[in-house]
Formats: C-alpha cells, structure tokens, sequence
C-alpha cells in the first residue's frame, strides 16, 4: 500500500470511530489528562529555549566554542525534530500511554545526567537524548487529548496545550536566568527531575491507554535513515560553513549530501508501504504552507533569541535574572495574546491572525535590527513585547491549519510535522544566523581593530578574537592596561552589535516570506470535528 493509498483510505473513514468514549472517575477525565500532559510537554517547550539564558555560564564553566553552544541547543533540537514523526507512530502501535510516560522517564533521566556531566561533549550527547525522549512526549500528547476530549471541546483543549508551549518557550529565559545566577547551570537541567516524577505519578493516575485502531505494523526504518542523515549533513554545512567558507569544498559537499539525501528521501516514501511521510498529504497547499510557516517562524524566534541573550548579559553587562526580566514582555504578550489569537482563529479563521502576526514579527525583527549597545530598557520592551504579539498567532493556529487540512487519520502525522517543522526552523535558525554573526565578525573585526588605534596583532589573534567576540565577550588578556581594555571592551561590542543588527535583518527578511506564506493557509476540512492525532 503506498502513501497515496493511505491518505486516501484515511479520508474515507468514518469519523465516528473517532469520536473519545466517555471517562469515569480519575483516569481518562480530558481536562485531568490536560493536565498531566500539559506538565510534561512543558518540560520539553521549556527546555527548548531554558538553555539559552545558560549559554554564557555553559561556555565559560566549560570552556566552550561558539561551535559548541550552537550544538548544545542543536543537538537537542535535531534529535526532537527528526524524531517526532516516528515517535508518533509508535504511540499509534503501542499506545500513547505507555509512549508518554517512556518519554517523560527518559527525558527526566537525561537532564538529570546533563546536570552531573562535567565536559560540553557529554552535556551535547545528553541533550541529544534528551531531545529523542522529548520526540516521544510531543506526539503522544496531542493523541492523548483526541482520544479523551469530545469534539466541540478537542479544539480548546489544543488551544490551551498550544499556549502552554508558547508560555513556555518564551518564558525559559526567565526561569533559566534565576536558576542561573541563584544556583548553577547545572539546576537548569536538574529542576526536570522532580518535574518528571510529578508529570509520571499523574501519568500512572490519570492517562488512560489507547490504541490505534488501525495500528501500523511496520516501520519505515530507511526513510528515517535518510532524513536523519540529510537533516545532519545540512546542519552540519550551516554551523560550518563560517569556519570552513561557504565556497570550500567540504562545505558544498555536505550541503550537496544533503540535497541527494533529501531528494532519495522523498523518492523512497513512493515506494514504502508505509512511509515515514506519507507524501500525498502536501497535495494541500494550506497543510504545506502551514507547514513551512511554522519552520519560518521558528527560524526567525528561536534563532534571534540565541544572539539576545547574550547581547544583555555580555554587552549590557546585565545579570542572569535581569536579562530574563527583560524579556518579561516577550513571555507576557505571548500568555495575553494567546487566548486571543485562538479567539481570532475560531471566529475568522487563520489567514488574517497568521498575516498579520508574521508582519507583527517581522517589524519587530527589524526593530531589533537597530539595537545598539547603549539601547534603554523601554525600546527593548518596545520590540520584544511586539514579538510575543506577533508570534501567538503562529503558535496557537498551526494545529489548525496543519492537523485540520489532514485526513482525520493521519492527523498524528501532521501533528509530529507542526512540531518537526518548530523545531527544525529553530535549529536552522541558530545555524544560519550563527553562521551570518560569524562571517559578520569575521569581516569587520581587522578594520574596526585598526581604527581604534589598538596596537597590531597578527591574523591568528584576530581569528582567535572572533569567538569571543561572537559572543559579545571583549578578548582582554591579563595585564592589559586599563586604556587599551576598555578600546577593546568598545570594539568587541560594537562589532558584535554590528553582527547581531545583520542578523536581526536577515531574521526580518525570512518573518516577511512567511507573511507571504501564511496568505496560503485557511481552515482544514476536518477542523470543525476537531485537530486530533491517533487513531482511536
């Protein structure tokens, strides 16, 4: 059977052998299993962006290269999207239960050992793992909620569940920035332990299993080969690339693997009886354009928010918990604007809050653009705030504009393509932008260097200058007089500041293409039964 075969089976199911049985007591009670699910899936949201805010300490405790810390939050990031799609087809097989609990075991487990590890190579390793068990929470989730809540309520209970990712992500920073600078690193990921064990014991009590229908019984163990493999020759080329050139050949040669991996990828799901990615759901234009605003938006949030913690930590010279203040707008406009967004969505539909939330983002964007080393505390609010306000939208519609134009049977699998596409987005993001900081530095450092009349270095010191310049951090050496120390303090963070103002630009390009994007979209046939995964 081939995946055109399955969309087209899965639409002509009825979709009364969708619909939730009724719950008696504790277990199976929608809103209660709202609640266990919501616990862990904010657990994996939250450390999607936590992290960021201990970047800094990470690096410094650690001895860590820009390189590095890109892959702290790549390899997480990676591991979760290329994991979702398969992680939501063995909970098909083996119940969402069982899978929900495995990856909140799994992901306590892995922040637990992060915590203990004393190298940035085991702290990358385990957030990788982290990142596989996180695949498994996702998924299962939004499965657990078709399978417990009627229809006419299914579509709040994923609008709460998309405001909690949304609360989540953007207010990382501000738990991470107590936690960093009142305790350690280190408690940014061992505050998952105890927040594992609640999120299990209520599991154990409430989550009732279920099982699809129509389970599949194979799994397509090439298709993930190939698409986990392109995903990493891609990444790989991205965060490279500054290092290498973009014209070396090692760089063109992974981004060429890249494009025949992904191209042999699509090729293979034709052929597989039951794909990875059943390619006949992207024969609706909104489900693909739904899709690819979902990577955009990402790209643009996740990747920004990389560079602005450390441009308020390393530059403003501010403390863990003040730059996680600062950012108080952003999480705010994102909690406030949330409900509303959903309210918008159901009333209107998704084309207008989309457009206009993507517009919203990318005035932000460019506004930050402009962000300079002496910039007061309101202007910044100015722009984060209007970022949380353009990016609720995003995050609240995307279920309805993937799931709903999805067959109601294989809406698990656009369920693992809404938070693929996230997380994907965010890694490109942290890479591409990464790599426009990089070459940025790279190009103004020599110039900017001499003009500060600072006495003349060789090319191996400037190279060496650029990492910790990168990070808004001057390279001062000990012993340095206090006149040439505080030239170098300005250089540092001016070229910096240079950087991150390019890549803000680049960031605000990419928030007006998904603008354009989001003019595809529209409400799916199946949005009115409800967005669901799994088949029940």
């Amino acid at each position: 059977m081939n995946s055109q075969t399955t969309v087209e089976k899965a639409s002509r199911e009825p979709e009364d052998s969708l619909a939730p049985a009724p719950a008696k007591g504790l277990r199976g009670h929608p809103w209660l299993t709202l609640f266990a699910v919501a616990i862990g899936v904010m657990m994996v949201a939250l450390d999607g962006t936590i992290v960021a805010i201990a970047n800094p300490a990470i690096q410094q405790d650690l001895g860590a290269s820009l390189a590095d810390v890109q892959w702290i939050t790549n390899g997480y990031m990676l591991a979760l999207a290329v994991s979702l799609i398969t992680a939501g087809k063995l909970g098909d097989r083996f119940g969402h239960r069982q899978t929900f609990l495995i990856g909140v075991v799994g992901f306590a487990a892995a922040s637990g050992a992060i915590g203990l590890s004393d190298s940035v190579t085991l702290v990358i390793v385990f957030r990788v793992l982290q990142g596989l068990f996180g695949a498994l929470l996702m998924p299962a989730a939004l499965g657990l909620l078709r399978a417990t809540f009627p229809a006419e309520k299914l579509n709040m209970a994923i609008g709460i569940w998309g405001m909690v990712i949304g609360a989540s992500t953007a207010g990382g920073p501000i738990l991470g920035g107590v936690l960093v600078e009142h305790v350690s690193w280190q408690s940014v990921f061992f505050i998952n332990v105890p927040v594992g064990v609640v999120a299990l014991l209520l599991g154990l009590v409430i989550l009732r299993d279920h099982r699809a229908e129509n389970a599949p019984r194979s799994f397509d163990i090439g298709g993930i080969v190939l698409l986990s493999q392109a995903m990493f020759c891609l990444i790989w080329a991205l965060i490279k690339g500054a290092e290498w050139g973009w014209g070396d050949y090692k760089t063109l040669g992974f981004l060429g693997a890249a494009l025949v991996l992904f191209v042999v990828f699509a090729l293979s799901q034709k052929n597989v009886r039951e794909p990875l990615i059943p390619l006949a759901m992207f024969k609706s234009v909104p489900l693909s354009a739904g899709v690819v605003l979902m990577v955009l938006m990402a790209f643009a949030f996740l990747g920004g928010l990389f560079f602005v913690t450390f441009y308020l930590q390393n530059v403003h010279g501010m403390s863990p918990v003040d730059s996680g203040l600062h950012l108080l707008p952003l999480t705010a406009m994102m909690i406030v604007a949330s409900p509303l967004a959903g309210v918008l969505i159901t009333r209107f539909g998704p084309r207008v809050p989309l457009v206009g939330g993507m517009v919203c983002t990318a005035v932000a964007m460019f506004g930050m653009s402009q962000l300079s080393v002496t910039t007061g505390t309101l202007t910044m609010s100015v722009w984060f705030g209007l970022l949380g306000l353009g990016l609720a939208p995003v995050m609240v519609g995307a279920t309805e504009v993937i799931v709903g134009n999805a067959p109601m049977e294989l809406s698990g699998v656009a369920g693992g393509l809404q938070q693929a596409g996230m997380q994907i987005g965010g890694s490109l993001g942290t890479a591409v932008l990464g790599a426009v900081m990089a070459s940025s530095v790279d190009n103004q450092l020599a110039g900017n260097w001499s003009a500060a009349g600072l006495p003349e270095v060789s090319d191996a010191q400037l190279e060496q200058s650029s990492s910790a310049i990168e990070v808004g951090m001057p390279p001062i050496a000990p012993g340095t007089p206090p006149e040439i120390a505080a030239k170098i303090t300005q250089v540092a963070q001016d070229t910096f500041v240079s950087g991150m103002g390019t890549a803000f630009t680049v960031a605000g390009v990419v928030a007006v293409f998904a603008a354009l994007v989001a003019l595809l979209t529209k409400r799916g046939a199946n949005a009115e039964a409800g967005a669901g995964v799994g088949h029940i």
